[in-house]
């Protein structure tokens, strides 16, 4: 199916001012957007998205959590659903493209495809995620969890932000949680198709216009303590000293060397460092860094990990101190649909559309999705591979592009 040209003109202002609305809900008026799970903006912007729903003739629902949903019904009443979307909240001052773009793009294609060719065979929903960032509360993935039921009310017992607010409470001031909606787990998906800026700069150094994704990234997180001993900074000898942050150093370095040697993408960060006592003039005793791993296969980041953990315990019995390691998140890989991804391939390359397939290195909501029913994750470029910031950008040439093909692809699985 072609999309006929006289219609790429309006369909580029569309989504580009589509965009702009949904950024004026929680914008800060210097480019960045704030919708926290629960906050009055995320109310503010969900209330908008359902006021859209409706005038574009789709059913809009909520469910008991807050994802809402936006129906076009199909002709097949026994048919499942076709889900395309993906998360309306942001981290704090944000950009305006991630997630929200997946949410416009799906709202704009199935207008597009309702005008166009009447009802589908199979239904079509546009979802609003309520939540996938965790910037509110140490908690990810509510939205897409709490369909797919790797989450529910018993994992958000005792969560709360930095004020002391529970995630219940927000969510019942947000008006859930009291099951005046339908409870959020589904068993009516075929798919899930999302798209996203790639919030990355593969696909703009390499020119290509779309990237495919085969595989979301398994992630390894840890914290590591090492425990040393305090002493004063101009009395103890330097080769007698049980210094906890020389220890970590090294260690870092360790991390750091030999993930730059690997050839085959693994990736290794330690953004975070606590030091105690942490005074000037005092050898520091205790250290705790961060330790975030991420490869497409769970084996690789497994060895990695453990190579480096040998030579952490040697390095660190040889400067007299001991180090502690904790396991927090253990995510593994998750391979999207190869039928959904052929069936995207052929349309691009039907239509002459530059693509690359890729990994993905950051997390979405499409590696929940993806171990539940088939998902196709879509990503369009990102000017310097900039996101979380209000510095995002994304030319609307390649919004359009993105939304061509989600409409090619739509269309395609369900009509």
């Amino acid at each position: 199916m072609m999309i006929e040209q006289p219609k790429m003109s309006a369909l580029s202002e569309q989504v580009e001012s589509m965009v702009e609305w949904l950024a004026s809900h929680g914008g800060d008026g210097q480019g960045g957007v704030t919708r926290l799970l629960y906050d009055p903006s995320w109310r503010s912007a969900q209330k908008a998205i359902e006021a859209k729903m409706n005038e574009l003739g789709l059913l809009p629902r909520y469910d008991d959590v807050g994802n809402l949903f936006g129906r076009l019904a199909g002709r097949d009443p026994q048919a499942d659903v076709v889900l395309t979307g993906s998360h309306v909240d942001t981290v704090t001052g944000g950009g305006k493209y991630d997630g929200a773009y997946g949410i416009v793009a799906g709202l704009i294609a199935v207008d597009y495809l309702k005008t166009h060719y009447g009802p589908p065979l199979k239904p079509i929903e546009v979802v609003s995620l309520c939540e996938e960032e965790g910037s509110r509360f140490p908690l990810t993935y509510w939205g897409s969890g709490s369909i797919t039921g790797a989450k529910n009310r018993e994992a958000a017992v005792g969560v709360e932000d930095s004020a002391g607010v529970s995630l219940e409470e927000a969510m019942c001031e947000a008006g859930f949680g009291f099951g005046l909606h339908p409870r959020p787990e589904r068993r009516d998906l075929e798919c899930f198709i999302e798209l996203h800026i790639e919030q990355g700069e593969v696909l703009e150094r390499e020119n290509k216009s779309i990237g495919l994704v085969s595989h979301i990234v398994g992630q390894r997180r840890y914290d590591i303590t090492v425990y040393g001993e305090s002493n004063h900074a101009g009395t103890t000898p330097m080769q007698w000293r049980r210094d906890a942050l020389l220890t970590a150093a090294e260690l870092i370095r360790v991390v750091i060397n030999r993930a730059k040697a690997d050839d085959e993408g693994l990736v290794a960060t330690v953004g975070r460092m606590d030091v105690k006592p942490n005074v000037g003039n005092v050898i520091p005793r205790e250290v705790t860094f961060s330790l975030d791993v991420r490869h497409g296969e769970a084996e690789r980041i497994h060895a990695f990990c453990e190579e480096c953990f040998r030579e952490f315990e040697k390095l660190a019995t040889e400067q007299g101190t001991n180090i502690e390691i904790h396991q927090w998140m253990d995510e593994p890989p998750v391979a999207m649909d190869r039928a959904l991804g052929k069936t995207a391939e052929e349309i691009m390359e039907k239509e002459g559309v530059s693509f690359k397939k890729m990994t993905s290195g950051a997390g979405h909501d499409s590696q929940v999705f993806g171990t539940f029913c088939p998902t196709a994750l879509l990503f369009v470029p990102s000017r310097g591979g900039i996101s979380h910031s209000p510095a995002e950008f994304t030319k609307t040439e390649d919004l359009e592009r993105g939304v061509r093909l989600l409409i090619d692809l739509l269309y395609k699985v369900a009509y």
